[in-house]
């Protein structure tokens, strides 16, 4: 136990996108993801939407994760494990309703056990392990979830009922927007979005926008607020691949032009460490600076 000053590069950022069938809920998580890595090999799709994700292959090379029945909280937490391992920086959830409303997902669970108010008792542990998996991991998540118009019954003047219409409503448990960092609510079919929830201060009383890569640049570089380049600096030295220094030359993309001189310096150390002789894998100085990686004879890192 160790009481510390709070860092802001230590966050990881649970962010949400919210909208109708068609409005462009995978297509913005994808850009969000990438603008938040610059590396969609580091982008991992837990794809409950009959492989929607695969759709925007043409993006780039993210990875995509299959998840089919049953939806249960269970199976959501094993799929999340399965990205971690593979060190993925973010985990895109396509989308958390299937978990709430799909087969198998939690009200199929309850209905299954009786349909009781007591019955929740065996519920909701089951759905707050999925949750709290989501608020613990050691990634950046985005999760998607469907929205449906939200009607009441209400009693007028006159005394007689009449149906209400109340907007839209999301298609998961009550309160998991309070969980989340930034939730995008997606508007229009034309992929407009409005967010309802902001603890960032970065879209707060801003007019409605389209979610594109841009919009992660920012949400990363929010989170990178408060490191400094000593700490950048020591994370390139215990680097031990050339992988991994391109992958840390774009994530400090602010910090570039004072990170080149360390990162030439740290390649030459682990190329004279494990003699590496394939020319493909060397980072070019003279071209390092347009995209971390050698850019001759059209090959790049790690072919």
């Amino acid at each position: 136990m160790q009481l510390q000053q709070t860092q802001r590069h230590n966050v990881k950022l649970r962010l949400g996108i919210s909208g109708a069938s068609g409005f462009g809920k995978t297509y913005s998580a994808l850009q969000l993801a990438y603008g938040m890595t610059q590396d969609w090999s580091k982008i991992a799709v837990i794809d409950t939407e009959n492989a929607s994700a695969s759709l925007y292959s043409d993006l780039g090379n993210y990875n995509v994760l299959n998840l089919f029945p049953p939806y249960t909280p269970e199976r959501y937490i094993e799929a999340i494990e399965i990205c971690e391992k593979e060190q993925m920086e973010v985990i895109i959830i396509d989308s958390i309703t299937h978990e709430w409303q799909g087969e198998g997902g939690c009200l199929q669970i309850h209905e299954q056990l009786g349909g009781r108010f007591q019955d929740w008792a065996s519920v909701k542990p089951r759905h707050q392990k999925f949750i709290d998996k989501i608020l613990q991991s050691k990634c950046h998540i985005i999760t998607t979830t469907r929205r449906k118009t939200d009607y009441t019954l209400d009693v007028g003047s006159t005394g007689k009922s009449k149906v209400v219409k109340h907007g839209t409503k999301e298609i998961t448990s009550e309160g998991f927007e309070y969980e989340l960092s930034v939730n995008f609510e997606l508007i229009n079919e034309n992929h407009l979005c409005k967010v309802s929830k902001d603890r960032t201060n970065l879209f707060q009383g801003k007019p409605e926008f389209i979610i594109n890569a841009e919009v992660g640049k920012q949400l990363q570089a929010w989170c990178n607020q408060g490191i400094s380049l000593d700490d950048i600096k020591r994370e390139i030295k215990t680097t031990t691949t050339l992988e991994g220094l391109r992958h840390l030359y774009q994530k400090y993309n602010s910090f570039k032009q004072q990170i080149l001189p360390v990162i030439i310096t740290r390649k030459a150390e682990i190329e004279n460490a494990i003699q590496i002789v394939d020319n493909k894998q060397i980072i070019n100085k003279n071209t390092i600076q347009n995209n971390g990686i050698d850019s001759s004879n059209n090959t790049t890192s790690g072919e």
